[in-house]
C-alpha cells in the first residue's frame, strides 16, 4: 500500500495505491491525513471510529469515505493514522465498511499542516492500472 500527494492548483490531490481496491482506499485516507499531520508514525491507535457509507460507483464511494473521515476528524478532534476498509457490491451500489484508528489531535505531538475541508469530484478516479488499484481525488484545503 502506498500513499502520496499530487499537485493541483490551490487544492491538493490525494492518491492511494494498493493490490486491492480496499488497499487503495486505505492509502487515499492515509494521504488525506498526511495533509493534516505531516508525520503519522507517532499516532497512537487509541480510538477506533467505525465508518460505513454507500454510493452508486467506486468513485462516488471514495469521495463519501474521505468526507466521512474529515467529518469524524473535525467534529471529534481526532487524527487517524491507520485504516481498515472492506468494499462490496450490493445490487447496483457499492458499500464500504471499516474503521479508522487514531487518537485525539494534540498540537504538541502532531505537527499540524493544513485542515482538509472536503473531498471533491475533481480528478476523481478509482481504477486498476498496471496490476494495482489507484484511488484519487482533489481535496479542498
Amino acid at each position: 500500500m502506498d500513499a502520496e500527494h499530487f499537485e493541483h492548483g490551490a487544492d491538493v490531490g490525494v492518491r492511494g495505491r494498493g493490490r486491492t481496491v480496499a488497499e487503495a482506499f486505505e492509502g487515499a485516507a492515509r494521504a488525506l491525513f498526511l495533509l493534516l499531520c505531516e508525520d503519522l508514525s507517532g499516532v497512537l491507535f487509541e480510538a477506533g471510529q467505525p465508518v460505513a457509507c454507500e454510493a452508486a460507483t467506486l468513485e462516488e464511494l471514495l469521495v463519501a469515505f474521505l468526507n466521512e473521515l474529515i467529518f469524524f476528524s473535525e467534529s471529534r478532534s481526532l487524527v487517524f493514522g491507520s485504516f481498515e476498509v472492506q468494499i462490496e457490491s450490493v445490487g447496483e451500489h457499492c458499500k464500504l465498511t471499516g474503521r479508522a484508528l487514531g487518537e485525539p489531535f494534540d498540537p504538541d505531538r502532531h505537527a499540524f499542516t493544513v485542515q482538509p475541508k472536503g473531498a471533491t469530484f475533481t480528478a476523481l478516479q478509482v481504477a486498476q492500472r498496471d496490476g494495482e488499484w489507484v484511488a484519487q481525488c482533489i481535496v479542498d484545503v
